[in-house]
Order: C-alpha cells, then sequence, then structure tokens
C-alpha cells in the first residue's frame, strides 16, 4: 500500500543550549536531536513538482499572403524597435534587428540599422564592425565588406580582429595584392608578434619567401627583444626550413640585444636546442658552457659581482631548467669528462651554498679544495687540458685556497676557535711544494701564517715545524735553524725541541744536541722522556759517565710525570753495563720510594739473572717481598707476587720449591659485605672476593674451616646422588 500523504509540516524551530550569563560571548551549541516530524526525500520532490509552472508556447503564426506577410515584418520590426527604444545602447538589440532583415533579404534595412548602430557609440565598438563586415561577406558583397572594413580599421587600427578579418577576406577572393597591401598599412601600427608572424606566413603561402624573410627582418628591426628574435629563429627553422638564417637569428640575439635580454636562459636553451635538432653537439655543448659561465648556473646567491636577488622567480627557474637541460645532454651525448665537468659543477654549487651561510665551516673549505685538486689531476691525467685551460684551473684551486684563509676565526684569544682554521694553511703550503713545487711560496704562506697567529695568546708547533722542514727541503739550513729557535722562544712546546734535537741529530751534531737537551730540561724538568733520550745519546756516543750523571739528576728531581719509566731505564742501562750492584743499590733506593710490586718482582728476577748473585738470592728477594705484604696486609699484590714467584720456580727452580710455592697459594673466597656511600649511608649488601693463606693465623680461621667442612658434606652428598642415580638405571636395563 502506498504511504499515505502527510500534511505539510510547519518549520520547526532549532532549540539552542545556552550558556550562562556570564559566558554569553561564547558560540552557542545547536541541539542535534531529531526533530519530531520527519520529512521524506518522496515529498520534497512531489511538491516541487506540484508548485512547477506550466510552459506556455508561444502561438504559431501562419502566413497566406504577401499582405500578412507585411503584417508579420511589421509586427517583428515594432518590436525590435520598441526594444531599442527601451535600451538604446544594448548592441545585442541592434544585432538581432540586422539579422532579422537579413533573414527576410532586406540588405538595405539590415544596412541602415547597423549604420544607427555605429551611430550609438561613435563607431567604437569593433564587436559590431565585424558583424556589419560579416553579414556583407555572407551575402557575397564583398565591395561593400570591404568598405565596411576599411572603414572599421580607420577608426579603429588598434583592434586586430579587423585587420585580421580584412586580410583574410582580401586572401579568400585571391587578391593576393590588396592583401599585402593592407598587411603594409597594419605594419604601419607596430601591432604585436602575431600580425607580423601572420604576414610572413601569407608570404610563405604566396611563395615569396624572401619577402616572407624580410617581413621578419622589420619585426626584429621594430621590436628588438627575445621574444621576437626567438619568433624569428623558430619561423626560420620550422616553416622557411632556413637553417643558416636560424643559427644567424640566434647568433644575433647573444650579440646585437641588449645584456638584458640577451642573458635570458630562454634564448641559450632555445639555441642550445636548435643547435642539437641539427646534429651539431659540439656547438650545443659550448653554448650550454657558456650560459653555465655567464649566467652562474646552478650557483646560489652572489657570485663575481652579480646581483641575483633583482631576478624574478620564472627568470630563476628558467635558469634551473637550463642546467637540468645541460645536465641531461652531457648524459646523453656527451663523454666521461663532459659528464664530471657537470658533477664537479654542480658540487661547486652545493659547496657554494654552504659557504655563503657560514664562511667559517672550514670542513666544506677542505672538501672544496680537494675537489678541486682532484678535478685538476683528473684533467692533467686524461691529457684533455690545453694551457689556458690549465692555468685557469690552477688559478681556480689557488682562489679556493686563498678564499678560505681569509676567513679567520671570530676570536683570537680562544684557541679552539683555531684548530680547523689552521690545517687550511697547512694544505695550501703542501698544494704549493707538491702540486706547483713552488717552494718559494709555499715558504711565503708558513711565514704568512705565523705571522697572523697571536703567539703572545697561543701558538702552534706544527706550523713552526712544517715551515723548518720545508727550509730544509730547500736547502737553507741556516734559514730553519733561526726559524726552529724562534720557535723555542716564542711557542717552547716538546715537538719543537724534539725536532729540532733529531735534525742536529741526523746531521751529527752532537754539540748542538747537548745544548738544546739542557734548554729542553730548563723549561720541562719532570718530562722523564727528555730525561731518558738525553741519556740514551750520551750512551750512543759512549760516555758512560755523563749517562750515568743524566740518570742521577733525573731522579733528584722533585716531580716527574713517569718516574716508574726513567727508574727501569736507569737500572736497565747499568744491567746493560754490566753493574750489577749499582743495579742493585738502585732498586733498593727505589724500594725506599715505593713498595710496588712489580718493583719487587722485577728486583726478584734481576738477582736471578747472570748479573744477579743468583737463585738464591732471587728466592729470599721473594720472601723479603712476600713477609713485607703480609705485614701491610696487601693480600691482592701477594697473589700477584706468589704467581710470578711460582713462574720463576718453573723455569730455573725443582719440584720441591715450587710445592713450597704452591703450598703458599691462597683459596678464593666470595664473602658479603655493606657497601655504603660517601656520607657512610648504606646501600645495601654486595659480593666480594677475598683471598685466605694458608699460613695466616686470624680470628676466622675457625669460620673458615666450617666452611671447608660444609662444602666437603655437600660434595659428597652430590657423588652418593650420582651413584644412586647410576645404580637404578643399571636395574632397569636388566
Amino acid at each position: 500500500p502506498q504511504p499515505q500523504p502527510q500534511p505539510q509540516p510547519q518549520p520547526q524551530p532549532r532549540t539552542t543550549a545556552t550558556m550562562s550569563s556570564n559566558r554569553s560571548d561564547q558560540p552557542r551549541v545547536k541541539n542535534r536531536a531529531p526533530a519530531p516530524i520527519q520529512i521524506s526525500a518522496e515529498q520534497i520532490i512531489r511538491e516541487s513538482a506540484e508548485r512547477q509552472e506550466r510552459h506556455v508556447l508561444d502561438p504559431v503564426v501562419k502566413i497566406h499572403d504577401a499582405e500578412e506577410y507585411q503584417s508579420h515584418l511589421r509586427d517583428r520590426r515594432k518590436h525590435f524597435e520598441d526594444n531599442i527604444r527601451y535600451r538604446r545602447e544594448h548592441i545585442g538589440n541592434w544585432v538581432k534587428y540586422a539579422r532579422f532583415e537579413e533573414d527576410n533579404r532586406e540588405y538595405e534595412r539590415a544596412r541602415s540599422v547597423f549604420e544607427r548602430a555605429l551611430e550609438v557609440d561613435g563607431g567604437r565598438n569593433g564587436e559590431l564592425w565585424l558583424r556589419y563586415a560579416e553579414m556583407e561577406m555572407r551575402n557575397e558583397f564583398v565591395n561593400r565588406a570591404r568598405n565596411v572594413l576599411d572603414r572599421a580599421v580607420l577608426l579603429l587600427p588598434r583592434v586586430d580582429f579587423l585587420w585580421y578579418k580584412y586580410v583574410y577576406m582580401e586572401e579568400m577572393v585571391g587578391d593576393a595584392a590588396k592583401c599585402r597591401a593592407v598587411f603594409e598599412r597594419w605594419m604601419e601600427w607596430m601591432p604585436d608578434d602575431n600580425a607580423w608572424v601572420a604576414f610572413a606566413r601569407f608570404e610563405g603561402r604566396c611563395g615569396h619567401w624572401d619577402k616572407a624573410k624580410e617581413v621578419m627582418r622589420s619585426y626584429a628591426n621594430a621590436y628588438p627583444s627575445a621574444r621576437a628574435f626567438l619568433r624569428f629563429a623558430k619561423w626560420a627553422e620550422f616553416e622557411a626550413k632556413d637553417v643558416d638564417l636560424a643559427r644567424t637569428v640566434y647568433e644575433s640575439t647573444l650579440v646585437e640585444l641588449e645584456p638584458e635580454e640577451s642573458r635570458q636562459a630562454r634564448v641559450f636553451a632555445r639555441f642550445a636546442a636548435f643547435e642539437e635538432r641539427q646534429g651539431e653537439y659540439e656547438r650545443a655543448r659550448v653554448i650550454y658552457k657558456h650560459a653555465t659561465k655567464l649566467l652562474h648556473l646552478g650557483k646560489e646567491g652572489k657570485q663575481h659581482g652579480e646581483d641575483d636577488d633583482d631576478l624574478p622567480q620564472y627568470e630563476r627557474d628558467r635558469r634551473d631548467e637550463l642546467y637540468k637541460a645541460y645536465i641531461a645532454f652531457e648524459k646523453k651525448r656527451g663523454d666521461r669528462a663532459g659528464i664530471e665537468d657537470i658533477v664537479i659543477t654542480s658540487q661547486r654549487a652545493e659547496y657554494e651554498k654552504r659557504l655563503a651561510a657560514d664562511p667559517t665551516d672550514y670542513d666544506a673549505w677542505f672538501e672544496y679544495a680537494k675537489m678541486e685538486e682532484e678535478n685538476e689531476d683528473a684533467m692533467l691525467t686524461a691529457g684533455e687540458k690545453s694551457a689556458n685551460n690549465k692555468n685557469s684551473n690552477l688559478n681556480k684551486v689557488r682562489e679556493i685556497y686563498e678564499r678560505a684563509i681569509a676567513n679567520v676565526p671570530p676570536s683570537m684569544t680562544e684557541k679552539q676557535y683555531w684548530r680547523r682554521y689552521i690545517y687550511l694553511w697547512i694544505y695550501y703550503a703542501l698544494y704549493e711544494e707538491l702540486q706547483r713545487h713552488d717552494l718559494d711560496r709555499a715558504s711565503k704562506i708558513y711565514d704568512a701564517c705565523l705571522d697572523l697567529i697571536p703567539h703572545s695568546k697561543f701558538s702552534f708547533a706544527k706550523i713552526w715545524v712544517n715551515a723548518a722542514k720545508l727550509h730544509i727541503r730547500r736547502k737553507d739550513l741556516v734559514s730553519a735553524r733561526k726559524l726552529l729557535g724562534k720557535a723555542i722562544g716564542l711557542c717552547g712546546k716538546e715537538s719543537i725541541f724534539i725536532e729540532y734535537i733529531a735534525l742536529e741529530l741526523a746531521l751529527g751534531e752532537v754539540d748542538r744536541c747537548r745544548a738544546l737537551y739542557t734548554n729542553y730540561l730548563k723549561t720541562m724538568p719532570h718530562n722523564c722522556r727528555a730525561w731518558s733520550k738525553y741519556a740514551d745519546l750520551e750512551k750512543s756516543v759512549g760516555e758512560t759517565e755523563r749517562c750515568r750523571a743524566i740518570y742521577e739528576l733525573a731522579v733528584a728531581q722533585p716531580a716527574l710525570d713517569m718516574p716508574e719509566m726513567l727508574w727501569k731505564n736507569y737500572i736497565d742501562f747499568e744491567i746493560d753495563e754490566g753493574e750489577g750492584a749499582k743495579a742493585r743499590a738502585l732498586y733498593e733506593r727505589l724500594l725506599e720510594k715505593t713498595g710496588h710490586v712489580k718493583v719487587w718482582i722485577s728486583y726478584a728476577q734481576f738477582e736471578g739473572t747472570e748479573v744477579g748473585k743468583g737463585i738464591d738470592a732471587a728466592r729470599e728477594t721473594f720472601r723479603r717481598a712476600h713477609d713485607r705484604m703480609k705485614e701491610a696486609g696487601q693480600k691482592e699484590e701477594r697473589v700477584l707476587l706468589l704467581d710470578a714467584w711460582r713462574v720463576f720456580e718453573k723455569t730455573k727452580g725443582d719440584a720441591q720449591s715450587l710445592s713450597e710455592v704452591d703450598a703458599m697459594l691462597p683459596r678464593r673466597v666470595k664473602r658479603k659485605r655493606m657497601r655504603t656511600d660517601e656520607n657512610g649511608t648504606e646501600l645495601g649488601w654486595e659480593e666480594y672476593f677475598d683471598y685466605h693463606f694458608p699460613n695466616d693465623e686470624d680470628a676466622n680461621a675457625g669460620n673458615l674451616k666450617i666452611l671447608e667442612m660444609a662444602a666437603k658434606w655437600k660434595a659428597q652428598q652430590q657423588a652418593q646422588a650420582e651413584s644412586s642415580s647410576s645404580d637404578d638405571d643399571d636395574s632397569d636395563e636388566d
């Protein structure tokens, strides 16, 4: 059954939840509950259909004779006249009126309507002139249409579609001379690009290509811009099929136009694409390279004094597209060198961008200079660079280094800012020396660096040393010595002393070495390595007493950085000289200063050698060390000593002595103790390993005995359990 139509519901007001008076400024929240009366879509459609008004058709007029026809025309004319009187300025009413007269072949009346319409706005409506001319053309009144268009272009010479219609009509009727005359009249008004191209195409359709080219030349002269020249070149290539003319136009674009016109990215893009289409890949590559250099393609910011901030965004986008086209061209048509050149150009752009953001980014300068050096080596290896290009690339590397070292760190008092910067000078000097083989320039670079560093605040030993070594490679020993002497006075670092001494030692100047060591030790009396090297020098030249005296002075110093090394070298020196008594005396003196377990072990091992007193003396030394450590309660040191003693007995002793040492070895026991912090607060229990020596008598001996018995009982229980389980397995098998 069909549902009964429900009555038209009255619109229900939507309830809203209001906020309190003190929060009335907040938006109200709608009540989203369903309405009590629902309206279906079917009801809405039915109601819209019922309320729709019926369309009333106009009555069909049937005409039976001429009198009725004239009456119909009078009625329609009266209707149009009334519309014109009502809205005289509305051109559509005039056009409809004229079209009515044209349809009824009343051409004079139609012309009269158009003429009346032209008087409304003084003939300034180009659309009305066009409709007037089209009416004459439709009815093949060519001369009248020509007269209308001639009047129109005289009144409105800047309205292009009237000229287009004029020349179209003349060409359609086959009157080329009049069409050309109209074009020439039009060109006197300097129309836009399409008009000139239309004139040239007309001459081309007529077969007069020379005249067409002359028209395009006039167009280029009238509008000396990149747009006009590119339009001319495109027409010459695709329509005139004159490749030489097109190339000439492209070249003229780059030569004859102003810089703001010729340095547009689209000019180079069109020219290079033209040469690529013609198969002239080398010419296209030259154009791309010229554009890359002239427009700084792929580079960011200001380069070589050019203010690129004034460039509009569309020109920036075109330059990016031109650079991408260059990359695509090299990938498709270029060789390995060309592709690498493109990649290097892109990397240069990235480095320039980084350095523009932070000129003190020395890592970027290192990478930039290294890239240029590798590029230079690759080009020189391939042998593809001419003399001019070679010098240009070398100057490029030098320019990068000069720009890098010009960015001095911001602080002249803090050394941390100079640590990376100083390597730029070093790499620059090494490049000049190794790549350019210009030692004089490298020396000047080091001198400039030394003049720049604030030596009163800090200095760099590596610069002094590298500069001195460069003087040596230049065979200028006097300058090297002067420079190192100056370095000792201004810098005074250990590495400078070491390098200076190594230089004099290589030259065999022992007296100079002694003087240098004297100054070295006056500056750094705590340096054990310097004392040892000085003593080794005297030992190497056979000065045993001087060597022993140096060691005595060294061990007598109140403060030393590595005394254990110095004592060891002193003792080794006496052992090498065969002075066992003096070595033993040194050990005794050392044990008075420190009772370290390693000293005791070394002492005992010394006694066991040929220079020492023998194995018995070595065992006595081990016993002395063990007793002293036992008294001091040094359990871990005793363990180390007993291990070394056991190894000694295995090597040089017998079974009885070895068993005696084994009997002295401790047993490791795990224990617990309370862990506390600095304030004495208990943090919890922790486990640690303790050592129990067999011959020690302490209060915990009874507890340890109980622990040993418990461990034995536990081992017996485990053995019994294993034996019972094995018996059960045997019975199951039976």
